[in-house]
């Protein structure tokens, strides 16, 4: 006999939410089986390596793993650009899954109306298991075609808990195909960011009003513009999850690498421009007028927003309880924080939250229990980011992820106007979190 299935509602908030006076850091929820909810904005890996331009990805793996990489190129209208190898249980019974990649590969270029000038190949977890010699397939590859780039990629959910994630290793691999040059003294990168930083920061102003070249993979026109980053004397970093990247270009191509924490403390940003100010060996730049007007914004969303309760989230911006620390320095009624872990840079703004604000609730997003937990307010919540949104059931939210490529003074600005316009008009939250990978559909169009 088949039994109606009725939606649960959860009865208690254990294991789910901690107030901050409770919380441990880094990780206030312990680890166990995971939900994944329907905010789809966060880029993937694949959406990483479209960014390469004139570039090809190519997935290798079983055909039920595939849908989600299949589904994000077709979204991403770049399904020209993406191509996938089966590996079915014979391959693996007959030992040939080195010249299934092989031959595949030929086929793949073969059907193409035009030739890459490089080919992101993705392996997964099975490759691994059953020990298959990639090192042979990328010789035996680069020899076959030699006007062809080839560089090793992952789809490697094992890795996830153990080592680099798969996150942090696509972001260095975003690199992989940059040779040494001339090292150009004039010439620097921003690196490892999915959007490109926004013109208006500080930090991009800096680098250009003193005529330096700025160049970073989301700007990059063509494969000709991407390969010039080999002749940076200097790469700035300012996602922790791309610091595996400057070390690896460090070690790679002797270029040096500045770590400027993306962060919403005024005394921290000043601290990070400076920096810059001095690696390119300029003189310091008054930001008072800066300071002023990101004050003056908070300020003005503070009055129209007024005690309207706020939610954030962990992908709204790489540091979520810096913004939230600014928010609360500023009045704002934040009452809750989406994240089941945090990064090392967020110790100090944890433990200011902890001290000054010990009943600001603490939410997980990927226990199981979150699947069951109240979606629907009667009340007017701000939500932060698209997970913030999914959870308090908000159309009322500001839909950005990874910090929208703003930083510095200016990001606090507009991302105070985002909130004043987010609290103004309502959006269609059910419509908007379900499409993947927030933004990448429109990067061929803006390099054209």
């Amino acid at each position: 006999m088949l039994k109606r299935v009725e939606r649960q509602v959860l009865k208690d908030e254990n294991d789910i939410c901690v107030l901050a006076k409770d919380a441990k850091f880094p990780s206030p929820f312990e680890s166990r089986l995971e939900f994944s909810c329907s905010a789809r904005g966060p880029w993937n890996i694949a959406h990483t390596g479209m960014l390469i331009p004139e570039a090809h990805e190519v997935f290798v793996c079983a055909q039920s793993c595939l849908r989600g990489v299949v589904l994000t190129a077709a979204e991403m209208n770049a399904i020209d650009r993406f191509s996938n190898i089966i590996v079915r249980e014979n391959n693996i019974l007959e030992g040939d899954t080195e010249d299934l990649i092989i031959q595949s590969i030929g086929e793949i270029l073969s059907k193409l109306s035009y030739t890459p000038k490089a080919i992101l190949l993705y392996t997964s977890c099975i490759h691994h298991f059953i020990g298959c010699d990639l090192k042979l397939v990328y010789k035996k590859l680069r020899e076959k075609y030699p006007d062809i780039e080839f560089t090793d990629c992952y789809m490697n959910p094992i890795m996830r808990k153990s080592g680099l994630t798969p996150d942090q290793i696509m972001r260095r691999q975003l690199y992989s195909l940059i040779d040494k040059c001339d090292t150009d003294y004039n010439s620097v990168n921003i690196i490892g960011n999915n959007y490109k930083t926004d013109d208006d920061s500080e930090l991009v102003k800096i680098i250009k009003e003193n005529k330096f070249t700025l160049r970073e993979v989301p700007r990059t026109k063509d494969y000709r513009e991407y390969k010039d980053m080999g002749r940076a004397f200097l790469n700035i970093i300012y996602n922790p999850a791309a610091l595996e990247a400057g070390r690896y270009l460090k070690d790679k191509l002797d270029q040096r690498y500045l770590y400027l924490s993306l962060s919403y403390d005024f005394d921290e940003i000043k601290k990070n421009l400076y920096k810059l100010c001095e690696a390119l060996n300029i003189d310091k730049i008054d930001f008072k007028e800066n300071e002023t007007n990101a004050e003056k914004a908070l300020k003005n969303a503070k009055e129209i927003i007024k005690d309207t309760p706020i939610s954030i989230d962990y992908t709204f911006t790489i540091r979520p309880l810096s913004f939230a620390k600014l928010l609360l320095k500023y009045n704002f009624n934040v009452v809750s924080i989406y994240a089941d872990s945090f990064i090392n840079e967020e110790e100090e703004d944890f433990k200011y939250i902890k001290e000054n604000y010990p009943n600001i609730k603490i939410y997980a997003t990927v226990h199981v229990k979150m699947r069951f937990v109240k979606r629907h307010t009667d009340k007017k919540i701000l939500a932060l980011g698209q997970k913030a949104a999914y959870f308090t059931g908000s159309n009322n939210f500001v839909n950005i992820v990874e910090g929208g490529g703003m930083y510095g003074f200016s990001s606090i600005e507009k991302l105070s106007n985002l909130m004043v316009d987010a609290f103004l008009n309502e959006k269609d939250m059910k419509k908007l979190i379900q499409f993947k990978g927030l933004g990448c559909e429109n990067y061929e169009t803006n390099r054209k």
